[in-house]
């Protein structure tokens, strides 16, 4: 088993039997590399990218297709054009899931307020498929004051449980687990991964922010970085 199925398998067992939502501090590692603008983060040496069951620092998001929640057009995440984020939530979830889309709303205010929404995307992507159906996302978008109107925020829904087993789990290495729900009648709930990526427009992700607690400054602030390269 290499170090990559050996860390996924870890994480599984980790996750198991967790009501709610898992995450922690890791982020991507690696040596210096030409496909990316920010430098390596300063993590274990002895761990690398390809080590993480996820695509983190220096590696490319996988090559899949997602269909767009409103129009039902398909997106392929390698052919989004810019700088642009990733996470992976359900619109049931009631903990870490509206901290993640909050982290990156606090960004689209900045891209908007500041004048760069044009240069800047954000790709939320449900495994809930069943659930998560456009008036799910109008909903949350509601909820979380996520403006979908500015034209740079897109919900991605895959086509049924068994494609976002595929692309979240398979492709994108993003753990999440159905709860069984503890009193009848309550809405089932997922153990997942908690994870954010910036991407940049060649695909390759700048950085694999992993935790129950995205830091928006951060975030806005590594963007920067890789938008001025962009530019």
């Amino acid at each position: 088993m290499n170090r990559r199925s050996y860390l996924r398998a870890a994480g599984l067992v980790g996750a198991t039997g967790l009501a709610g939502c898992v995450g922690s501090s890791v982020a991507g590692f690696g040596d210096d590399d030409p496909n990316v603008v920010l430098r390596e983060p300063d993590r274990d040496p002895e761990l690398e990218s390809s080590d993480l069951p996820y695509p983190a620092w220096g590696e490319r998001v996988p090559d899949v297709t997602i269909p767009h929640a409103f129009s039902g057009e398909g997106v392929s995440v390698r052919d989004i054009d810019g700088p642009h984020f990733h996470t992976f939530f359900f619109t049931n979830c009631m903990t870490v899931c509206p901290v993640l889309i909050s982290a990156l709303r606090e960004v689209q205010v900045h891209s908007v307020t500041e004048g760069y929404a044009d240069e800047v995307s954000f790709y939320p992507v449900s495994f809930d498929p069943a659930r998560d159906d456009e008036a799910a996302f109008r909903a949350e978008a509601d909820q979380m004051n996520v403006d979908t109107d500015a034209g740079n925020w897109h919900f991605l829904r895959p086509d049924g449980e068994s494609e976002a087993r595929r692309i979240v789990d398979d492709e994108f290495g993003v753990f999440f687990q159905k709860q069984d729900p503890e009193n009848e009648g309550d809405p089932y709930m997922f153990a997942h991964t908690s994870v954010v990526l910036l991407v940049n427009g060649d695909g390759y992700v700048e950085r694999a922010y992993r935790g129950t607690e995205p830091d928006e400054t951060v975030l806005i602030d590594d963007l920067k970085k890789v938008r001025r390269a962009s530019n």
